[in-house]
């Protein structure tokens, strides 16, 4: 963050001060956890599920906060320099919103249902040639995340990508006004917080609000190969880039090749590569590839930008070091992104045993059930040599696999960790490929974790341990 003296953040938010002594003051960085917090940081206390910013408040003045910026109401008594205002989550998006308007750079917001990181870390690639800018830093994309990465903007940036999430209708529409973003990419929609959306048709109002807050002299891209996208467009006020693989979008891939990690592909006759592990990253280097084109880079400019790109982790990152390939897309999970992921498996060239090992899709509410028997019939389609289901709906997935007929003895489901651990220690060689996957609470990560530290050991006699349970 540029330096920002509390003055201007006092006017910028309508707060009140107490125990602040003199105009000179300044502000380099917000932070709200005392844990990192810095000297010279201000200490933005806010209010969550489990924990309440505001009992840190005096832990952060004695790490060196220039002040804490509280609620009038918070019930507490505080000494040191502070900032009052009447909500600092709401203050917290008035603050970023100001800062965010101090600078000329072009804001660019994506949102979508899957690959929302991907495609700002490509976005942010492609443009990196010709471009300095911001993005969005790891899962920051809602009414917090998203202020606080839009305070990591400089004076010097020319460009900013910023991931947008939602999990109701009105969430897009809230952070747009908090970013005003001049650019929106929408990637593929799908079913993702059904229970709180309530419906697909919702997620696609949900996110379509992101066409809606764009300016005149802004534009869009969106995923032209999904017919529904064409009535959405129709709400920007900008004009609308289409993408896609079909001969109705204006940016057209032709000649789609992946092969042993490297994705290639055409477009208007002009060859573009990138080391990815998947197929499905051509939509996202598809709606890269049509924002650089429109604010006037040239081809080659692009594309030695998308020899930069590189995967965030957790998002089908591949590690070897273990003994057998890992593919880590732990970040998060929906029924959309867990297709693509069988794909990814299905293609992956291996001499070894493929594994799918997959933790529950969570926020799916009255389609819970369904949506994870389909992914047992996605598993048995894309051919997977065994299937590993983790959880409590690990049920349906292996009967979903069982009925599109997966053998047996190739799938297990747990509902423990340690069972887990142990039916991989059986099932594991030297060689294999393992894909892991599940929402975000599941924390499948645990799973790569203890793989990496196991090593390719050799597959022992198999028997199901307690906690796990054979397929028959």
């Amino acid at each position: 963050m540029e330096p920002v003296p509390l003055t201007e953040l006092v006017a910028a938010t309508r707060a009140e001060t107490a125990a602040i002594d003199g105009d000179g003051i300044v502000a380099r960085r917000v932070s709200v956890d005392s844990r990192t917090l810095q000297p010279g940081d201000l200490f933005w206390a806010l209010r969550g599920k489990k924990y309440d910013g505001h009992d840190y408040a005096s832990e952060a003045l004695r790490r060196g906060a220039v002040a804490c910026v509280v609620e009038r109401d918070s019930g507490q008594t505080f000494f040191g320099p502070r900032i009052v205002v009447d909500d600092t989550r709401k203050a917290l998006g008035e603050f970023a919103r100001w800062y965010r308007n101090k600078f000329e750079a072009l804001v660019i917001g994506v949102t979508g249902s899957v690959g929302k990181t991907t495609t700002r870390e490509m976005i942010h690639s492609a443009l990196s040639k010709r471009h300095s800018g911001s993005r969005s830093q790891f899962n920051y994309n809602n009414e917090i995340g998203l202020p606080l990465s839009l305070l990591e903007m400089k004076s010097s940036d020319e460009v900013g990508v910023f991931e947008m999430g939602a999990a109701r209708v009105g969430d897009i529409r809230a952070l747009c006004q908090i970013a005003g973003p001049e650019v929106g990419v929408i990637t593929p929609i799908g079913k993702a917080h059904l229970d709180t959306f309530g419906s697909l048709e919702r997620i696609y109002e949900g996110k379509s609000e992101l066409l809606a807050a764009l300016p005149r002299h802004g534009f869009a891209v969106v995923v032209g190969d999904d017919p529904r996208m064409s009535e959405f467009a129709a709400r920007a006020a900008c004009p609308v880039i289409f993408v896609g693989e079909g001969p109705e979008n204006q940016v057209r891939a032709t000649e789609v090749e992946f092969r042993s990690g490297r994705l290639r592909f055409s477009v208007d006759g002009r060859r573009y590569e990138l080391a990815v592990p998947a197929r499905h990253y051509l939509t996202a280097a598809l709606c890269a590839l049509a924002v650089a084109r429109e604010i006037g880079m040239d081809c080659d400019a692009i594309a030695e930008g998308f020899s930069r790109f590189s995967g965030a982790p957790g998002r089908c990152t591949v590690d070897q070091s273990s003994g057998c390939t890992i593919i880590d897309d732990t970040y998060n999970a929906n029924p959309m992104s867990m297709q693509a992921a069988c794909i990814c498996l299905r293609d992956w060239p291996s001499g070894g045993q493929k594994l799918l090992i997959v933790g529950d899709m969570l926020e799916l509410g009255s389609e819970t059930r369904t949506h994870h028997q389909e992914l047992g019939a996605c598993v048995a389609a894309a051919k997977v040599d065994r299937l590993l289901a983790f959880g409590e709906n690990a049920g349906d997935v292996s009967w979903g696999a069982l009925r599109a007929g997966m053998r047996p003895h190739l799938v297990a489901e747990c509902r423990e960790l340690d069972a887990l651990f142990t039916v991989l220690d059986c099932w594991l060689e030297p060689g294999d490929v393992v894909l892991v996957k599940g929402s975000r609470a599941m924390r499948m990560e645990r799973v790569v974790q203890w793989i990496q530290q196991r090593g390719g050991s050799s597959r022992q006699e198999y028997t199901h341990p307690p906690g796990a349970r054979a397929v028959a």
